[in-house]
């Protein structure tokens, strides 16, 4: 039976294996998904399967610049005490510097990390520090100058939060600014261009109906939605958001008194848009007992 990628991740996601454990696995078993669970369990990878399944929410976001770009990645862990821990930091600093060679995570994956694939190594460290992980995303970006910043660091370039920030013109210091800035307001696009079509439209109909629901004629409406968007767009926007450090400037007219463009940045925060499933004490600690 032929071995095809997407049976490779169906047991990777299952397991936490690493690739090429899970291709040798499926190729000892015929391709049988249950089989080659067992197969895994057998050579010692039990544990990592068993803890594929929990939630992880927690970890870190570690940012690299070299040269003229930089790059952001979230690993993340189960707990927040996994975050402080100095075996799995290293790790995080190893696959970031691992992702400068490569474009995506599928290829950061399969990355060598000291003779073992990122993945191998994430299955090995699921393994010794006994909770799940994942190495969650990944981002790139490339400028003039590339300045990098890290909210709430747990060590020297990681934390919860990790922003790049790419600039034509200026210097550090007006990086340096602008990156808090994204830190702390999390601007939705660059500019008006960039936003997503559909998110403008969602909020257009949304004002729409609010406005509609105070009786007015639809040409007084119409007027309303013109400046109610005009405003959704200057909170979503980078270009257009009041500067945190001068609220009285938009960012946009801060960067060009520095003598700097704005043009592009990313914005990683630990575990954001994870949904995790609350337990009560009791069962938590029910299944902490368990291993």
């Amino acid at each position: 039976m032929a071995i095809t990628a997407a049976m490779v991740k169906e047991l990777r996601d299952t397991t936490g294996a690493g690739m090429m454990d899970a291709k040798k696995a499926l190729t000892e078993t015929g391709g049988n998904m249950d089989e080659a669970v067992d197969w895994l369990r057998t050579k010692g990878l039990a544990k990592a399967a068993k803890k594929s399944g929990r939630t992880a929410a927690e970890g870190l976001v570690a940012v690299h610049v070299e040269g003229n770009s930089g790059v952001a990645v979230e690993v993340n862990s189960e707990t927040d005490f996994v975050g402080k821990n100095a075996e799995f930091q290293e790790m995080v600093g190893k696959i970031a510097y691992a992702a400068e060679g490569v474009d995506n995570l599928e290829a950061l994956l399969a990355a060598d990390l000291g003779g073992k694939s990122v993945a191998d190594t994430l299955t090995d460290k699921i393994a010794t520090i006994g909770e799940n992980m994942s190495v969650r995303r990944m981002a790139k970006l490339s400028g003039d100058t590339v300045v990098s910043y890290v909210h709430n660091a747990a060590t020297n370039g990681m934390g919860k939060i990790g922003v790049l920030v790419a600039l034509s013109g200026g210097d550090e210091a007006i990086g340096k600014q602008i990156a808090m800035h994204i830190a702390a307001v999390n601007p939705a696009a660059l500019s008006e261009a960039d936003m997503d079509p559909a998110v403008v439209e969602k909020e257009k109909q949304v004002q729409m109906d609010i406005a509609r629901e105070s009786g007015k004629p639809e040409q007084v409406i119409e007027k309303m939605i013109v400046g109610r968007m005009k405003k959704f767009v200057a909170e979503s926007t980078l270009m257009n958001q009041a500067f945190v450090v001068n609220p009285d400037l938009t960012v946009e007219a801060a960067a060009k008194e520095a003598g700097a463009t704005i043009t592009g940045f990313v914005r990683l925060e630990v575990g954001e848009g994870i949904v995790v499933e609350k337990e009560d004490f009791a069962a938590e600690v029910a299944k902490a007992a368990q291993g």
